[in-house]
């Protein structure tokens, strides 16, 4: 009989950069939990291609750094959490460099690069694929740890918390997970739970991220009663390789970075068409790219756009984007001589579960950090390379509050009930759910908004979550029906922030409020009490 109870002193729920960090540096003092949904390298830092933003360069400086993010953020940006990552960013780097992360050099020095919306060089990578570098050596420093077991193929189910156990303090104790070697869910205890599950990308059709971003800590942490912020903020990365036999393949920032040119297609006139949207051209912020993609796709009836860096060098090409290179050549397309076919597609989650510059959320004893968060370092638009940053930002911050708030044992906790559900009959539900939901949420709310399109969202989210409400409470758990109730939970997140919002600003555009207000506000979502969701 396998366990179906386990004790720890951290879990951290999430494998990328930042559950990873955080567990590397709590691992010297404490028995730390990595639990992940599918292996350790299934996330979406590994995915992340363009580089990690920092101030090294001479004739660059820390408020340049602040500047751009707030410029880019639309003047949503905590300052206070922008000067904390940005002066934090440069050790984070040193740090990443002991463990071992091959970061690309030049005449000796680390190569830095530069990326829309920032006025410097200043993002250090390995060549074009930084994510999968840094999670391979960080993964190879987590097994050698004696003190961090790994449990893959574990899908969070919930939060536990003290609410839900009638307890008279309100308090995160731990969870319960799906073990799917076993199809058993254990109940896993610990006084400090991280959440670091990534973001929500597989709400929409179309997205840059893996299959694992279905916002599971997102939709958790507000069903234990956590306060969600600026969840209106999907950010659209604007250039996805755009070919049938390519899935979710990203053209890098650098790209544009290093001269490439967004252009119509030869039937559309072939023109170059950024510098009559914004006097950055190419390199204006995403938000700016995206829309202005998304415009002329529609103008001229599009399917794609090109993107095109041919008239460098193709020994350029070839050094700084291998991997870019080597992929579009296994599809025909050779970018040394031929621009590369590109749409928009859902890419990073702005905001989340709201946290401190300690990563603390407003339940006692859980933290959420990396893309799972809102710090209010992105505002209403991430700047390039600022994620990989953030993570590793405040997981060390939330593993130094960890150590200096010891907090006693939790109670021992119920194992989860299943005695009055049965096997599902019928599966053919989750999937046509889950498809229904990812299209409307791509025609309805994505790149550009209206009033009409979030009340008819809203009206398929609540017929939805009713549906699989039933589906859930009576049927045994999967990873499949545990994924789609988070994402039609982040839906709603996502709509109800749209709706409050009554202006365009950063990645927010609606057609009905095309204003900026004078004043910029949060959009924060409080649970609503003893009879909200989750209770």
């Amino acid at each position: 009989m396998a366990e179906i109870s386990r004790s720890f002193d951290v879990l951290i729920v999430g494998s990328g950069l930042a559950g990873l960090s955080a567990a590397l540096h709590l691992a010297a003092t404490h028995h730390v939990a990595v639990i992940t949904k599918c292996t350790l390298g299934d996330g979406s830092s590994a995915w992340a291609q363009g580089g990690i933003a920092a101030v090294l360069a001479e004739g660059d400086s820390f408020e340049a750094h602040v500047e751009d993010t707030l410029v880019a953020g639309a003047g949503l940006c905590d300052a206070a959490a922008t000067r904390f990552v940005v002066e934090h960013a440069p050790e984070s780097i040193v740090w990443l460099q002991e463990l071992g992360v091959p970061f690309s050099r030049e005449d000796g020095q680390l190569h830095l690069t530069r990326e829309g919306g920032h006025s410097q060089r200043r993002i250090v990578h390995v060549t074009d694929a930084t994510g999968a570098a840094v999670q391979r050596t960080l993964i190879e420093r987590v097994r050698q740890s004696p003190n961090i077991t790994l449990l893959e193929n574990h899908t969070l189910v919930d939060l536990i918390t003290g609410r839900k156990l009638g307890l008279a303090h309100d308090e995160c104790l731990g969870l319960y997970a799906l073990d799917e070697a076993t199809d058993r869910v254990i109940t896993f205890r610990a006084p400090h739970t991280i959440l670091a599950t990534g973001g929500a990308g597989k709400v929409y059709l179309y997205t840059t991220n893996p299959d694992t971003a279905t916002g599971d800590g997102i939709a958790a942490a507000w069903r234990a009663g956590c306060q969600v912020a600026n969840m209106e903020f999907i950010q659209f990365h604007p250039t996805c390789l755009y070919h049938p036999h390519a899935k979710s393949f990203l053209i890098s920032e650098a790209v544009r970075g290093e001269g490439g040119r967004l252009l119509l297609p030869e039937s559309a006139g072939g023109a170059r068409f950024m510098p009559q949207h914004d006097a950055r051209a190419e390199l204006a912020p995403r938000d700016v790219v995206a829309r202005a993609i998304d415009f002329e796709m529609k103008k001229h009836g599009l399917d794609c756009i090109y993107l095109d860096i041919s008239h460098q060098p193709a020994a350029f090409i070839r050094e700084h984007f291998p991997n870019i290179h080597a992929r579009c050549l296994e599809l025909g397309i050779d970018i040394t001589n031929q621009p590369i076919p590109v749409v928009p597609a859902a890419h990073y989650t702005c905001g989340g579960v709201l946290a401190d510059l300690a990563g603390r959320t407003t339940l006692p004893g859980l933290y959420a950090i990396g893309e799972t968060s809102c710090t209010g370092l992105h505002g209403a638009n991430r700047l390039a390379s600022n994620s990989l940053v953030e993570c590793m930002v405040f997981a060390r911050a939330a593993a130094q509050d960890i150590a200096q708030s010891p907090r006693a044992a939790p109670p021992a906790l119920p194992d989860w009930d299943d005695s009055r559900v049965t096997d599902a009959d019928e599966t053919v539900v989750i999937s046509h759910n889950w498809d229904e939901l990812r299209r409307f949420m791509w025609d309805y709310v994505g790149i550009v908004r209206t009033n009409k399109r979030l009340e008819r969202a809203a009206h398929r989210i609540a017929l939805l979550q009713q549906e699989i409400d039933e589906y859930y409470s009576a049927f045994h758990v999967t990873r499949d029906l545990l994924e789609l109730r988070n994402l039609v939970q982040v839906a709603d997140l996502i709509v109800r922030s749209a709706q409050a919002r009554h202006e365009s600003r950063g990645l927010h555009f609606s057609r009905d409020y095309p204003a900026q207000l004078p004043q910029a506000v949060n959009t924060v979502l409080t649970p609503s009490g003893p009879g909200m969701e989750g209770a």
